[in-house]
């Protein structure tokens, strides 16, 4: 859980980044459901308005069919008997001739339900289709003869097209000849109608999507303006952060090296001082005491010898803390000696290579790479059972590059320091330079450590006196 939570903690730029981003996001996703209802409702209005407009205007041409097919036979129907069966037909004939565009047609029942006209459908003359329903089992005949007695009136349903056979949406205008308890009508089909109600809800849906892609194109922009100027800002603090974390860390180095430069001088200039005058002061008491007894001198010796000791762990702990050999001589005297005392004292085997610089490394440069090199040492000292060390310093076009290789057990082997410190400490170190630190470990067979400072701390000689051999 802790190792979760550690995943999904946030950094400060992106809690500012999420801080920016999530309202504008909430205002972004409120103003689209805002426009999308806003925009549905107007187009169910506009486009019941557009329905409404276009059934009443098919409502208007129905009824005027019917009204001119009335007046155009009123005259017989209007001086005909009820019973007179030759005036009927003879209407029934002029209607069954009024026929119209690919579907019009005018028809005809009786009050029973009887079709009498239907130039279309023949097959329906004279048969009864009271109780006829469409396919969702709306009335049909029955409904438009009850319309027909009450005055007259419209009738929507769905049926079968003359032409195709296919059902669809019929509006149907019908009026009555009460004396002939007829019910006359005609209708049209309203495909044309649904179509471009269809067509125009299509078309403000996709005005919807639109919108809607609008708005998410803005707001994709906006955020990635949010995400581009929290970066910038990130990428800026996270750089100024750097730049003093890098002198903050340099102060550091600088401060231990000042400090170990001072225990080295006091180690030298005092202790060493007091322990040789010590020592100087026991060999002249030897010599008094030759004359003597014998055993007088041998604690003497052993105190001399004692001394002696302390003086050379004095010097050797004077050198590793600061090499006098380091500012005077320069860098590749001060690996050699490095090296030279370390196969003594290990009795491993030791080779020290190095050529001629042209230039001089700087003072950060020199320490960085002895402090790297006496790291590395220790290190195979310690833990790498090696029998064999090769130390490289050389300089090249890109600057100047350290090499320690041994034969020993390897990284694996080498493990057990303190923490990784040692190459921490290394890497931190080349970080500083601007420089680079390879770790190449060879499965058992040795590793090698490879450090390398750019060009820029490369020095040119002074002119008034020529180069050093090595830096």
């Amino acid at each position: 859980m802790r190792r979760l939570y550690s995943h999904l903690a946030l950094t400060y730029g992106q809690k500012l980044t999420l801080l920016a981003s999530v309202p504008l996001v909430l205002a972004v996703a409120a103003i689209a459901l805002v426009v999308a209802l806003q925009a549905k409702a107007l187009a169910d209005r506009e486009i019941n308005t557009l329905e409404t407009q276009l059934l009443d205007a098919k409502k208007i041409e129905l009824r005027n069919y019917v009204t001119q097919a009335r007046n155009g036979f009123y005259f017989i129907y209007g001086s005909a008997a009820p019973e007179d069966e030759s005036a009927k037909a003879q209407v029934a004939q002029i209607l069954s001739a009024m026929i119209y565009g690919e579907e019009g047609q005018f028809f005809v029942y009786d009050y029973d339900g009887t079709a009498l006209v239907s130039p279309r459908q023949t097959d329906r003359i004279n048969k009864n289709f009271s109780g006829e329903t469409d396919s969702t089992g709306a009335d049909v005949v029955d409904r438009l003869i009850q319309v027909a007695r009450d005055g007259g009136g419209y009738h929507s349903y769905l049926w079968p097209k003359p032409s195709t056979g296919v059902e669809a949406q019929m509006i149907t205008y019908v009026t009555s000849f009460p004396s002939w308890r007829w019910a006359v009508g005609t209708g049209v089909f309203i495909d044309d109608v649904l179509a471009s109600v269809a067509t125009a809800r299509a078309d403000v849906q996709n005005r919807v999507q639109r919108t809607f892609l609008y708005i998410g194109a803005i707001t994709m922009s906006a955020l990635l303006m949010v995400f581009g100027t929290g970066m910038l800002v990130n990428l800026r603090e996270r750089r100024l952060a750097d730049a003093k974390l890098k002198k903050l860390t340099q102060r550091v180095f600088d401060a231990q090296e000042e400090e170990r430069g001072r225990v080295a001088r006091e180690l030298h200039d005092g202790i060493s001082q007091i322990l040789v005058g010590v020592r100087y002061a026991l060999d002249n008491a030897r010599r008094r005491l030759g004359p003597g007894d014998a055993k007088a001198a041998e604690p003497l010796g052993k105190g001399i010898d004692s001394l002696g000791r302390a003086i050379s762990e004095v010097r050797r702990i004077s050198r590793d803390l600061r090499p006098g050999i380091l500012d005077d001589l320069g860098l590749g005297p001060a690996l050699k000696t490095l090296v030279e005392e370390f196969s003594s004292r290990t009795h491993i085997t030791c080779h020290f290579d190095t050529v001629v610089f042209r230039n001089r490394l700087d003072d950060d440069a020199k320490i960085a790479l002895y402090r790297i090199a006496q790291e590395a040492l220790t290190n195979i000292e310690r833990h790498a059972g090696a029998t064999d060390v090769r130390v490289d310093l050389r300089g090249h076009r890109q600057g100047a590059t350290l090499t320690v290789s041994d034969n020993g057990r390897g990284l694996s082997g080498k493990a057990r320091t303190s923490g990784g410190l040692g190459l921490r400490n290394m890497q931190e170190r080349m970080e500083q330079l601007g420089g680079s630190l390879v770790l190449h470990d060879r499965a058992g067979a040795g590793t090698e450590i490879r450090a390398t400072v750019p060009l820029t701390h490369m020095l040119p000689p002074q002119p008034n006196r020529p180069a050093p051999q090595a830096t």
